[in-house]
């Protein structure tokens, strides 16, 4: 059974420990996002991708760093970011960066002056600007629910993600009219790299799986008004594997319908500030269970992460 957290519910720290030591991934319900906020920006993005290749060009990522922007097909190898082999990854994206703040030049390029919009649609900056801002609340508040979950203050977090280096995604996975080549999939195996990942998934049947403790792939189905969310690998190494960044992939449709199947997502990557060091928190260290893991820095972590899986040439 896939676990399904209320985030208004009495016992939710319980439950959230409970998934995420058990299976990395868990649905959550009571976000309080409107759905009006959900469909338009999940609507723009649809109407984005149905744009000439020519018009998505226009805003093509150009960054050494974070692909902001367009990525067109096969951009992008996730399987090569964990050594999980370089088939490219069969389908496209658009990404957009957090915020313009005073010390974005401190971020490696992960940060950038100024967002890059498409021209169309025209409500797609509106659309995407409301679903941010929500992300971004959704998660300041799973972080802490994470804090408690943990025996920690609430506040743990706060000044550790308030300069944080999120970026949300809209994925499209177009029909497969042709096979794709051996090992090529929607999206190769691979760990996500920061805290946690807020998915809204569509329905398909080319989708997401997880890797579960038994090394046997999960289907993740989507749950009706609520999101996907898992951990990534610097919440693995706060928390000194008590909780688990977990292998998944998105696998191709079924023959029977890949020459018209299409699956569309969106995920939002929540990273912290790019100075936040990552040491093993003291409610998961003790003399039985010594840290794992030597501190790192947040920011040089993703960089190193995001280079690997764009390295596939």
């Amino acid at each position: 059974m896939f676990p399904i957290v209320d985030l208004e519910a009495a016992d939710v720290s319980k439950r959230l420990d409970q998934a995420c030591r058990n299976v990395g991934f868990f649905a959550i319900v009571g976000h309080g996002i409107p759905q009006p906020v959900i469909d338009h920006a999940w609507s723009a993005a649809t109407r984005f991708f149905d744009l000439p290749l020519e018009a998505k060009l226009a805003v093509q990522s150009d960054s050494d760093a974070y692909p902001y922007g367009y990525s067109p097909m096969s951009a992008e190898a996730l399987g090569a970011s964990g050594d999980l082999g370089s088939s490219t990854d069969l389908n496209e994206s658009f990404s957009v960066s957090p915020p313009s703040r005073p010390e974005v030049h401190e971020a490696g390029g992960f940060a950038l002056d100024r967002r890059v919009w498409p021209q169309r649609p025209g409500d797609f900056e509106v659309a995407w600007t409301k679903y941010y801002v929500h992300m971004e609340s959704l998660a300041a508040r799973l972080m802490g629910e994470c804090a408690r979950s943990l025996g920690l203050d609430p506040a743990f977090f706060v000044d550790k993600i308030d300069r944080h280096l999120s970026a949300l995604r809209a994925l499209n996975y177009p029909p497969q009219p042709v096979s794709p080549a051996s090992g090529q999939i929607r999206a190769g195996a691979h760990t996500d790299y920061g805290t946690l990942t807020i998915l809204l998934p569509g329905e398909a049947t080319g989708g997401l799986q997880v890797l579960t403790a038994a090394q046997e792939w999960l289907a993740v189905p989507p749950v009706p008004g609520g999101f996907i969310v898992n951990l990534g690998d610097l919440m693995a190494m706060w928390t000194n594997d008590r909780w688990r960044s977990t292998l998944h992939r998105v696998v191709n449709p079924d023959e029977s319908v890949a020459a018209s199947e299409r699956r569309q997502s969106m995920a939002f990557f929540h990273h912290p500030n790019w100075d936040a060091e990552i040491r093993c928190v003291e409610t998961c260290v003790s003399t039985t269970s010594p840290a794992r893991y030597e501190p790192v820095q947040s920011g040089p972590w993703l960089r190193s992460k995001v280079e690997a899986s764009h390295d596939h040439d």
